[in-house]
């Protein structure tokens, strides 16, 4: 049992997403499983795609948002990496939670591989987990102090 005054921090849910011009692949997951899973992805795109994301958060109630950002195997930037980042800032701006970004290089090839029927979702489900592993571990709760013995007299 946590010590009084102390805080007890709980699992922090997360929703994923891969985005792309025409589909966004979605994934949900959270701190205590440390794992995602897929969503139907969004095929719909401008104010059509927000009104669908809008749901998807009012529905899972996230605590914050993972948007992967795809760079070139050199890690240089190129188009697509600058949509996702304003997809990001849109859903931030948008929502008012928190957006992470990650590195998604070859996340859609992985799951091409992996045999998944929607490689979007499947990307996206990588990507969260890929941002799950990179948080700092929960500190254990310590262990009780033991009683101190007195010896008879």
């Amino acid at each position: 049992m946590p010590e009084p005054g102390a805080t007890v921090s709980r699992p922090q849910s997360f929703l994923s997403f891969d985005f792309g011009i025409r589909r966004v692949g979605v994934a949900a997951g959270n701190t205590l499983l440390g794992r995602a899973q897929p969503l139907p992805t969004v095929a719909a795109e401008g104010d059509a795609r927000f009104a669908v994301i809008a749901r998807l958060i009012e529905e899972w109630q996230p605590d914050a948002l993972v948007v992967g950002v795809p760079f070139h195997p050199d890690g240089a930037e190129h188009d697509n990496t600058r949509r996702a980042r304003r997809f990001a800032r849109q859903l931030h701006g948008r929502h008012g939670l928190p957006v992470h970004e990650v590195d998604e290089r070859y996340t859609t090839t992985e799951a091409l591989a992996d045999g998944a029927r929607d490689a979007d979702a499947a990307a996206a489900a990588l990507i969260l987990e890929q941002f799950l592993r990179g948080l700092p571990a929960a500190a254990p709760e310590p262990e009780p102090e033991p009683e101190p013995r007195h010896a008879a007299a």
